[in-house]
């Protein structure tokens, strides 16, 4: 089955096309500037789709699409897996936007270009959230009021689902085991960063909260802050755009350094630089060591996305850590570089250290045909 996956933003539209039965990419691209027309960008979504279109014919040949994937990123608590797209499921989609305003109105929009165009495609949306709908009460409860949850469904609900999804399963493959017995802590590392704990692979526990503000330091999301930081600010005379501003677009890393690039900060080897990492991985580790506990012992630690994936020195740096976990990392599987799951911990460690590689275009492909099959 050919399946066109679209991760649509508000003023981008990422795509590939992937034959989901041999897992080969056939075609991929991004169009970007979307309503910005006057410096030659597609004035809407279904704009960009027409160039979309006219890509994947010269990449195509002729080979027609069967069905489109949509990364959706808000969930919220009624979607816990992939659903072919009703009218009825985008305005459900559309009622989430107030928990994801940069992220949902986008997926809809990019939904509709699709309908337009195609209007008989069969469409599936896969929810960034679904993975941690298994998180159990004590986990996603903020010590909030309950009318907090109650009338604005404030709660934790977790991101990166897709990818630590499609990583537990890889991870468990390379351990020899099937994905429902797989127990251990995954890092998804990259501009926006956290991590999950699995047990008997199921999601239990998750970095990112509300929002994917919460949790790890990021390239440039503050991760967990004191809220009274906030009140504090506010009194002196931030507005709401300037907090938003300012923890989502200024912080983590860039906040700490200047910019948001972890290779420039790891190659600089300056004293901000290194006091920035320092930061970074000792936020990680702490999230490791308690998701550890949380559970009963991980039988792994797996690494995964642009930075997991690539820099062994922030690996390092990280597992350094962890030595009263026994856990050690073998320095010359680790700085080599792979595109496949290894593993890059010495034999003496107390549970194996991985890394492996994500794809959630090719999650998303999967999950899309399986939904349209069943249908």
């Amino acid at each position: 089955m050919i399946i066109l996956v679209i991760n649509s933003g508000s003023s981008s539209l990422k795509y590939q096309v992937r034959d989901s039965g041999t897992g080969e990419r056939l075609a991929n691209g991004l169009i970007e500037r979307i309503g910005d027309s006057a410096h030659g960008g597609p004035a809407d979504h279904t704009e960009a789709l027409d160039r979309v279109t006219e890509q994947l014919e010269a990449s195509l040949q002729g080979r027609p699409i069967d069905a489109v994937g949509h990364r959706v990123v808000h969930g919220g608590e009624r979607f816990s897996e992939p659903v072919l797209i009703t009218n009825e499921i985008i305005r459900a989609i559309e009622r989430l936007n107030p928990l994801a305003p940069l992220h949902n109105p986008a997926n809809v929009q990019g939904i509709r270009a699709i309908a337009e165009r195609w209007p008989d495609m069969p469409q599936v949306a896969v929810f960034d959230t679904a993975f941690h709908r298994t998180l159990p009460e004590h986990a996603w409860r903020y010590a909030v009021p309950d009318e907090l949850y109650k009338k604005f469904g404030i709660r934790r609900y977790g991101f990166h689902g897709t990818s630590f999804e499609y990583v537990t399963r890889h991870a468990a493959a390379l351990l020899g085991m099937p994905a429902e017995e797989f127990t251990g802590v995954l890092a998804h590392l990259g501009n926006g960063a956290s991590v999950t704990a699995v047990q008997n692979g199921r999601s239990i526990d998750t970095s990112m909260g509300f929002t994917p503000l919460e949790g790890l330091v990021m390239g440039t999301r503050s991760g967990d802050i004191d809220p009274s930081i906030l009140l504090f600010l506010s009194r002196e005379g931030y507005s709401e755009e300037d907090l938003d501003r300012l923890l989502n677009r200024e912080s983590g890393l860039k906040g700490l350094t200047g910019h948001n690039d972890m290779r420039s900060i790891e190659e600089s080897s300056d004293a901000v630089g290194t006091m920035a990492l320092d930061i970074a991985s000792y936020r990680l580790a702490k999230y490791i060591g308690g998701y550890h506990v949380a559970v009963g012992g991980s039988q792994a630690l797996v690494f995964t996305a642009g930075i997991g994936e690539n820099s062994w020195r922030f690996r390092e740096r990280v597992v350094n850590r962890l030595a009263a976990l026994g856990v050690y990392i073998d320095d010359a599987e680790n700085q080599k570089p792979g595109g496949s799951p290894r593993e890059i911990s010495t034999e003496e460690s107390a549970f194996p250290v991985l890394v492996v590689p994500t794809d959630e275009e090719a999650a998303i492909a999967e999950a899309t045909a399986a939904v349209v099959v069943s249908a």
